[in-house]
């Protein structure tokens, strides 16, 4: 913070001191020898004292008069002996010193920051002791509120008095409190009132000073400044041991800070400045009187005492009704009892004069608490205004969002009587976007803010900018920049700042299938996009904003929501603004899915997090959004199952296209695929056209006796029980586009839902139609693939084990190669097709081309099965190539053996479908992860005892092969009970020098060549054995059943939720298979493969029948299912807002506020009795002053004898 020697070289020649240069005598010195300045006669100048003449026409001596300035002589730091703490700044300086170069000083060269409020500290009687709720006050309210508020604090500096209090409140609020911003209290005290201020002079400057702070007697003249202060100005107008010298430099100064702005380079709202009083003497009126005039609000301590309580209470007088000029006297009367020695007629002025701003003052009682002194200072700026015009309370309301006090704003601020618009609110809510107020935005938004006119290009760009700079979305934000920076066109100096590339960020992070669309953004123009796709042709960036799009697209925008609200929640997502993203989630459209697509947004955002908290609230955000997307499906799914059947499967042009289901497995939204709605819909697309509750068993007979379909035997749906299929069987992409319902597809392949079994049921009876329904559902394909594997492992474990012989190939043989061909031709339509993945299908907008090839290889090989059928075929094709090479025969037999395992192993994934299977191998798949744990610590104890025994037992063996199989197989059996004792206890080996080297040897029964053992330290490997046997057999074995029963525990909650998200992925596989299963798999091949090249030739597009888990609907189905799903989200929300008001800590919270008012009426009441009280004195006091008139009169000679009597008082009536 401080500057060091050569940056203040400079001081002395900008800042100066004062010296008297007119020696007058003080009358009140009984030698004659004290000038009125306050120094000795022989402390003065010659030229100071020579002039008598001067000095006898001049009796009052005045400062600007008869001083003159020299270059200051004391600056630099300040370091306080023994107090331990960092030291501070100081400065020497004249009271005519201009206020701009001081200010200057403070936020350059010594590095303070610019405040958000000053709040300047007068009063205090100088007592060390003060009442227990002003040092709260001071503690737990002022320097609170000027931590939280970024405020300096302003007192006298000196270690008496209110300055002395304020610095141990500042020193106790930084030991209590860990870490935060530093409270700055900066002292203005007189120099000739200063304590060892001969310590602080240094012509050059003191770097540090030494300051002896404590130990010297008390003088009640000259104070020791206070070592919890961060800076000093130690104003001099040339007096010496007078206080008060710097009052006009403290006045100028403030004044000046009430002028400056917040902010970087003054770009914020103006300063406030508030005085504020505690106790004080007479003439802390004279310094409230300047303060009012300098239109500087005050805040008044009642019940500190002093010059405080005297104007709190005349300002209560003048407030009450019927106030008038009958309460001078009253006024008066105060003032004289508060301040006995002052003069009443002088003090009466300066009152007076203060009373004519009394809408600059404000009153804080203890009743107030000192956790509402923040409410209280901005209620004194407020009121502080006098105006009904919204302009004049702008700094107050941005005030109040930097102290994020809403309830002060929606108190003070919309109270109804200020006429807010629009335009008045932007830079309000500017300010709470970057300073994540979250509440305020509300408040704002909803006080009728535009968004769509306060959202443009320049402040999406200083949004996006608010990222710290070491954060992980500037670090991506840069290299997105860095990235597409040699495309984008040079801006002029004058252009507007341009926003950063959001779209390639969002298409790096999510893809290219769920990334919103941004378009290009022209500088300068930033409510217009015309030419965006010329301009994306040319190689412009595309960071426009997502509200502003093609002229062909507006219409569709209105159907899809896509407000600013879009902008601002992707920017609080990347931002990690919570309950700023929550917030903007309920306002936008496209809820379930913008939910799913922010899950997976912070999911994959927490995954590249580096820092461990910030990757936590990324993922505790994530699993926020997830419970919503969960919780509102359900209550759409519980209003309209067809409905929420649609929105499950309708693409969101908002997301890349992407589907809910899409999002959600992208997302690992395992919660959202357990819901009872996305179960339904999958049952329903398992069993396609049959009823789900027809018995396996009559699927089996019906498979294996296809007569059977047309019988009673399998049951199928009612067309009245399909209305989710009516719309699947359009391509509503060419609804769009006016071309009409799509064309069937080739009934060779399953289509989307309802595709093929439309266009049957129009050519033929309900009866007929039986045969491709049945065929054509995924679970008829997923039963036909079960028993086409089965047979295919039976073919392979025959030939393997009968017909597998170095002569060629057999007719069984090479049927297993042909059937795993057509297994590797699936395999390559899966992972090269368009319709595998659940990004891999559908492009950006209609007609749009399928997914790039890296992507669908990508998705292809992050499924783990995938992996397996790759692994598997790939050794099948290495065993079939040394199969047929000379001499690799044995080599390629052992491949099959080991791939046969392999292929055995995908029967797992078959069984993932069942119920009770699935989970209990999601449980098997989660413990392989705890057994390599348990490998790795096996195998480092089983290495370390493996060759520790075997250089013990065989120094002289050189075999390695037999060597590494003792050292690592022995071992391992060990582990299971197979211990040959005679191998390694001497004890049961002949002794018999059967080595040539020297030493002991023994010979182990049966022994072979170079295998003698070692008698020396054979006790040793006894020894290692037990230890072994104990660590392996007890400990580690032990831990790995701990491990897997914790595993088992954890998972097994939640295995369900894993089983069911798999249960979509094999669903989905098996609705995107052709019907026909392998080997006639191939004849579907073939078709695709004929329909492919037909279409690449006659150039047009892929039937969007071959688009499957998706539907696209007509812009009025859609706008109505929108609408129906925001219907539904109030709903949601205001279940959600009454559950949680009627929970227990509202409840509490409601109950606390209600206290609180109650309190507040009973101290009005309790202000209302003691008026009433005051009124009955003084009608009392009138009534004894009539009855003694009366008595006079009626005693006088002045009435005539016989006149009427008195009136009686009148007694209470029966």
């Amino acid at each position: 913070m401080m500057g060091p020697e050569k940056e203040q070289h400079w001081i002395p020649k900008i800042f100066k001191k004062k010296t008297c240069t007119t020696f007058i005598v003080d009358l009140t010195d009984p030698g004659g020898t004290l000038c009125q300045c306050g120094r000795p006669r022989s402390a003065h100048l010659s030229v100071a004292v020579e002039d008598a003449f001067g000095a006898a026409v001049v009796t009052v001596w005045d400062s600007d008069l008869h001083t003159t300035e020299k270059p200051t002589d004391a600056y630099g730091e300040l370091d306080f002996l023994g107090a331990g703490r960092k030291a501070s700044n100081f400065l020497r300086l004249s009271d005519r010193t201009d206020p701009a170069t001081v200010y200057s000083l403070v936020t350059r060269t010594w590095g303070f920051r610019a405040p958000n409020l000053v709040v300047s500290v007068l009063g205090g009687s100088g007592g060390p002791i003060l009442q227990t709720w002003l040092q709260d006050l001071l503690r737990s309210g002022l320097v609170r509120a000027a931590q939280s508020t970024g405020a300096w604090i302003v007192t006298g500096g000196l270690h008496t008095g209110i300055g002395r209090h304020v610095g141990v409140a500042v020193r106790d609020h930084q030991t209590a409190s860990s870490g935060g911003t530093k409270v700055v209290a900066m002292g203005v005290a007189p120099w000739g009132v200063v304590r060892n201020r001969e310590a602080l002079t240094n012509p050059k400057g003191s770097f540090p000073a030494r300051y002896r702070w404590r130990g010297d007697p008390e003088d009640g003249v000259q104070f020791p400044l206070d070592y919890n202060y961060s800076a000093f100005f130690l104003v001099d107008d040339g007096t010496h041991r007078r206080l008060g010298g710097e009052n006009r430099f403290r006045l100028r100064f403030e004044s000046y800070i009430a002028q400056q702005k917040t902010g970087v380079g003054g770009t914020g709202i103006d300063i406030p400045v508030l005085l504020l009083l505690i106790d004080g003497d007479e003439k802390m009126l004279k310094r409230i009187e300047d303060a009012t005039q300098a239109q500087l609000p005050c805040l008044l301590v009642a019940g500190s005492g002093g010059a405080a309580d005297c104007l709190a209470e005349i300002l209560e007088d003048t407030l009450a009704p019927g106030s008038g000029g009958g309460r001078r006297g009253e006024a008066g009367d105060r003032i004289r009892r508060f301040f006995p020695k002052g003069d009443p007629e002088v003090l009466q002025a300066q009152v007076e004069r203060i009373m004519t701003r009394k809408e600059l003052l404000t009153v804080y009682s203890s009743e107030d608490g000192p956790e509402e002194f923040e409410t209280i200072v901005l209620r004194a700026l407020v009121k502080a205004c006098g105006s009904s015009e919204a302009s004049a309370y702008l700094d107050e309301l941005r005030l109040a969002v930097v102290w994020n006090r809403v309830d002060i704003a929606q108190s003070e601020l919309f109270r109804g009587d200020i006429q807010w618009r629009s335009v008045h609110l932007e830079a309000s809510l500017m300010d709470a976007l970057l300073n994540d107020r979250h509440e305020f935005v509300r408040l704002l938004i909803s006080r009728g803010l535009s968004l769509g006119h306060f959202l443009t290009p320049t402040r999406l760009a200083q949004l996006y900018s608010a990222a710290p700079p070491n954060s992980l979305i500037r670090s991506l934000l840069d290299h997105v920049s860095h990235g597409s920076g040699p495309k984008s066109p040079a801006l002029k100096p004058s252009a507007e700042p341009r926003p950063p590339d959001v779209e390639q960020l969002l298409l790096m992070l999510l893809g290219e299938m769920c990334a919103p669309r941004y378009h290009t953004w022209v500088a300068g123009d930033p409510h217009h996009d015309l030419g965006c796709r010329e301009r994306r042709h040319l190689g412009g960036e595309s960071t426009c904003l997502l509200s502003v799009r093609a002229a062909s697209e507006h219409m569709l925008d209105a159907v899809l929501g896509q407000t600013p609200w879009s902008d601002l929640f992707l920017w609080a997502l990347l931002l990690n603004r919570a309950q700023m993203a929550l917030y903007f989630w309920e306002i936008g459209s496209n809820a379930v899915a913008s939910a799913l697509g922010a899950c997976l947004l912070l999911r994959v955002l927490a995954r590249l997090e580096s820092e461990a908290e910030e990757a936590a609230r990324r993922k505790d955000l994530a699993a926020k959004f997830e419970g919503l997307g969960v919780d509102l499906f359900g209550e759409c799914y519980r209003n309209s199952e067809d409905r929420a059947a649609r929105l499950l499967l309708r693409r969101c042009p908002f997301w890349g296209d992407a589907t809910c289901f899409q999002l959600a497995m992208q997302a690992d939204a395992r919660a959202f695929f357990a819901q009872d709605g996305v179960q339904s819909l999958l049952t329903q697309k398992w069993w396609g056209e049959m009823d789900s509750t027809t018995p396996i068993w009559a699927l089996v007979l019906a498979f294996f006796c296809p007569p059977l379909i047309y019988t009673d035997l399998i049951t199928f749906r009612r067309p009245e029980e399909e209305p989710t299929q009516k719309d699947l069987a359009f391509d509503m992409d060419g609804g769009l586009n006016g071309e009409g319902p799509a064309r069937p597809a080739d009934p060779t392949e399953k289509i989307s839902l309802g595709v093929m079994s439309q266009s049957s049921r129009g050519r033929c009876s309900p009866r007929l139609s039986r045969w491709p329904q049945f065929w054509g559902a995924p679970v008829t394909a997923f039963l036909g693939n079960v028993f086409s594997y089965l047979l295919f492992l039976l073919l392979f474990a025959r030939v393997l084990l009968i017909d597998f012989q170095p002569t060629p190939p057999g007719a069984l043989e090479l049927l297993l190669y042909f059937w795993a061909f057509t297994l590797l031709c699936e395999e390559f339509r899966q992972g090269l097709g368009g319709d595998w993945g659940s990004l891999a299908t559908g492009g950006r907008g209609p007609g749009s081309s399928q997914a790039p090839l890296r992507h669908r290889l990508h998705l292809y090989l992050t499924d783990t099965w995938n992996q397996c059928d790759l692994v598997a075929l790939a050794g099948f094709l290495l065993g079939v190539g040394c199969r047929l090479i000379p001499g690799l025969y044995e080599l390629g037999r052992t491949v099959f053996c080991l791939d046969f395992m392999v292929f055995t192993l995908r029967l797992l994934h078959i069984f993932t479908v069942n119920k009770q299977l699935g989970p209990k191998i999601v449980i098997v798949n989660k413990m392989m992860k705890d057994v390599f744990f348990f490998l790795f610590f096996l195998g480092v104890w089983l290495v370390a005892y493996g060759v520790a025994t075997e250089g013990l037992l065989r120094p002289q063996d050189q075999d390695l092969p037999k060597i590494l199989r003792r050292v690592f197989y022995r071992p391992y059996l060990q582990i299971f009970g197979q211990i040959p004792q005679e191998d390694m206890d001497v004890a049961l080996m002949e002794h018999v020098n059967c080595s040539s080297e020297l030493g002991f040897w023994a010979r182990p029964s049966g022994p072979q060549a170079g295998s003698c053992i070692s008698l020396y330290a054979n006790w040793l490997v006894v020894l290692l054995l037990v230890i072994f046997l104990l660590v392996a057999n007890i400990v580690l074995v032990n831990l790995l059943i701990a491990m897997f029963s914790y595993t088992f525990g954890k998972v097994q909650g939640n295995s369900d939720l894993y089983w069911k998200a798999q249960r979509y992925s094999l669903i989905r596989e098996f609705h995107s298979r052709p019907v026909l299963a392998p080997p006639l798999i191939i004849i579907s091949h073939v078709c695709l493969l004929i329909r492919g090249l037909s279409n690449r030739r006659a150039r047009s597009p892929a039937s969007p029948g071959n688009q499957h888990f998706r539907v696209h609907l007509p812009k009025e189905t859609e706008r109505e299912l929108l609408t129906w799903e925001s219907v539904r989200k109030e709903n949601f929300l205001l279940a959600r807002a009454r559950d949680k008001r009627e929970s227990d800590s509202e409840r509490l919270k409601r109950t606390s506020q209600k206290v609180d008012t109650a309190l507040k009426q009973l101290r009005q009441i309790r202000e209302y009795e003691q008026r009433l009280k005051g009124l009955e004195q003084e009608v009392q006091h009138c009534s004894r002053v009539l009855g003694w008139v009366a008595e006079a009169l009626s005693r006088s000679a002045l009435l005539p004898p016989g006149g009427p009597p008195p009136p009686t008082h009148p007694g209470p009536k029966d």
